[in-house]
This record gives structure tokens, C-alpha cells and sequence, in this order.
């Protein structure tokens, strides 16, 4: 008997399901009902504005698919993420609520750290967070923030964020976010801070480094090669740390019979075994890829359920 896996529903670019305009009261009720099914966790991906490049490759062709660097209609509706996620705390008790694709570079870190742990706190500690740098070098220019210097600033707020957590006052020595003797208070709901997830299109030295420092689970976009799994735990351990530690987070694969239809769900579902047995423990699904019924989420939500048990029996 292998343990039922948690399932995480995806709650970012389902607009296909509201009309084509971003119904976020509907999203704060799907979140309510994918809790009342047994899902385990939210996800709200963000961006702040899209520019020419979220095109520079072709819009996607099934609108359902998931948005991609280079790949998206720059209308695509992207709401506040940790605005929404706030909303569907209030509406919830036990379900988790990640931010991903946080866009720490775009804001100052003890203003993101603000944010974050206030989210935490009201939300109890559900709040799970995934920072990084994103690809969208038009993003950066409306923002006034250099594109090139995305990774350094996201490494200084993974430290700035690290302090904020512990004793005040703190202080900061850098080029980029200089302060001294600051109180940040309240802090987040654990001492360390909220759950920290890494991951992207592969598993470069950055993204290693980051996760192996300060994560609690890897997230990749896409599915992993064994190799890449071995220097994840093999970094690990060289830490000095638990890979048990470390949240694996895989997905379903909806394969779409052409651009205007839903995918089959028990296809996208069949490989949950497998990734169960790479060590993998949750799994993202997004909705519209396999219905177009708004009011149909919680349904669906619970044939989810009843497929991975099924499947995990």
C-alpha cells in the first residue's frame, strides 16, 4: 500500500473556465471546495505586467496548457497572488497555500518579507513560497530593475528574508539593499520563516544552491531526469541535511487531442505511481485542462481524489 499522495490544484490560468476574465471570487470558491475534496494545497503562480517577449515564441495553441516563457497571450489576467491567497486563507482551515513564481527581485526584500509573513500568520503557517527570478526581460524594464542582475538580487532577499525571521534589530551590508539596526516585527508563523520551494526548467547551479540553503521542496518544471535527482540528493546529503527534508513536487502531463478540447484526466493521472516511487509526494493538477465547467470544480476535485486512490491502492 503505498500512502495517498497530496494532491495540489493549480488555480493560476484557468480563465478558460471563467469567460476569458480573471473571476477571482470563483477561484477563492474552488480553492474552498478542493479543501472540503481532500486536496492538500493551492497554487497562485504571478506576474506583475507581460510585455511583447511573453509572446516571442507563439501563443499556445490549446488555451488550457500552461503558460510558458515566450508562450502566453500578453492579456493573459495574472491577479496578486498573495492578495488572492489571503482571500482563500480566510475561506479555509487546513489547505496550503503556495505562492509560486514569486518575483522577489521586482520588490525590495524586507517589503516582500513583510508581506509573506504576514500572509503566514494569518493563514497559520499554511503558506508555502517558491521566490525566483522568472524570464521576462520586458517585466523587469517597466519595473526599472536590471534584468541582469535578477539573480544576485534574488539571493540577497533569500538572506534578507532569513534575518527578517530571526531576533530584531537586524541589519543588512550590500549593494543593492543596504539598512541598519531595523525592527521588523510581527515575524512569520515559524521561527524559520515559510516553507521555501525551488525548482524551474532545470536544475542548474543557482537553483541547486538556493534549494540545498534555504528549501524545504523542489518543485521542477517538467519532469526531472534520474541524473538530476541524484545531484539533488547527493547535494543534500553533502549539506548535511535530510533529503526526507526536502518536499518532492510532481504534476500531471495533459495531452490535448487538438486545441479546442480538454485532456483526458486518468492519462494525465497514470504516472503518479511512477513518481511516487522516484520519491515524489505532490502533485499539481490544473483544472481546465481536463473540464470547462466552472461549477463543476468540485466534482472534479473529488473524481481526482477517488482516481489517485485508486491508482495508490
Amino acid at each position: 500500500m503505498i500512502d495517498t499522495p497530496r494532491m495540489l490544484l493549480v488555480l493560476s490560468e484557468n480563465w478558460t473556465l471563467t469567460g476569458g476574465r480573471a473571476d477571482l471570487p470563483a477561484a477563492v470558491r474552488w480553492a474552498r471546495e478542493a479543501e472540503d475534496a481532500g486536496f492538500d494545497s493551492v497554487m497562485v503562480s504571478e506576474h506583475v505586467v507581460l510585455g511583447p517577449d511573453a509572446a516571442a515564441d507563439g501563443i499556445m495553441g490549446n488555451p488550457r496548457d500552461y503558460a510558458l516563457p515566450g508562450n502566453q497571450d500578453p492579456y493573459t489576467p495574472w491577479p496578486n497572488s498573495l492578495l488572492l491567497l489571503s482571500a482563500i486563507a480566510s475561506v479555509t482551515e487546513r489547505l496550503r497555500l503556495a505562492a509560486a513564481a514569486v518575483l522577489a527581485p521586482l520588490r525590495h526584500p524586507l517589503l516582500m518579507a513583510r508581506e509573506l509573513g504576514t500572509l503566514d500568520l494569518i493563514s497559520e503557517g499554511r503558506l508555502l513560497v517558491q521566490p525566483t527570478v522568472s524570464w521576462s526581460k520586458d517585466e523587469y524594464d517597466a519595473l526599472g530593475v536590471p534584468f541582469g542582475r535578477r539573480g544576485r538580487l534574488l539571493d540577497e532577499h533569500l538572506d534578507v528574508w532569513a534575518k527578517a525571521w530571526g531576533p530584531s534589530p537586524i541589519s543588512h551590508e550590500s549593494e543593492h539593499y543596504p539598512f541598519r539596526d531595523v525592527y521588523f516585527e510581527p515575524k512569520a508563523f515559524r521561527p524559520e520563516g515559510p516553507r521555501l520551494w525551488f525548482g524551474g526548467q532545470r536544475l542548474n547551479g543557482p537553483v541547486l544552491r538556493r534549494l540545498v540553503q534555504y528549501g524545504h521542496g523542489f518543485h521542477p518544471l517538467g519532469r526531472p531526469t534520474p541524473q538530476d535527482l541524484q545531484v539533488l540528493k547527493d547535494a543534500i546529503a553533502a549539506a548535511g541535511r535530510d533529503v526526507a527534508e526536502i518536499e518532492m513536487i510532481g504534476g500531471t502531463q495533459a495531452v490535448f487531442p487538438d486545441d479546442d478540447s480538454t485532456a483526458d484526466l486518468g492519462a494525465a493521472l497514470a504516472s503518479i505511481p511512477e513518481q511516487l516511487e522516484q520519491g515524489f509526494t505532490t502533485f499539481c493538477v490544473k483544472p481546465n485542462q481536463f473540464i470547462d465547467d466552472p461549477d463543476a470544480i468540485g466534482a472534479f476535485c473529488r473524481d481526482v481524489m477517488r482516481r489517485v486512490n485508486a491508482l495508490t491502492a
